[in-house]
């Protein structure tokens, strides 16, 4: 099963993430301590958008 990028995105904008910048081949985002880097892909394996969430200290939702 695949999550899509912008279903993770919504959830870290959720939990108070939002997008510091733009680099050539991620979008890093931010909540005053940490900074997360998620690839520019259309879709994640539930892997590693679990492992994007842990990172960012959030439960795994997918």
């Amino acid at each position: 099963m695949s999550v899509k990028r912008r279903d993770l995105i919504r959830y870290f904008e959720i939990n108070k993430y939002y997008l510091l910048r733009e680099g050539s081949n991620h979008s890093i985002y931010y909540n005053g301590s940490k900074a997360i880097p998620v690839k520019r892909h259309r879709q994640f394996d539930r892997i590693t958008a679990n492992q994007l969430c842990k990172q960012a200290g959030l439960k795994p939702k997918f």
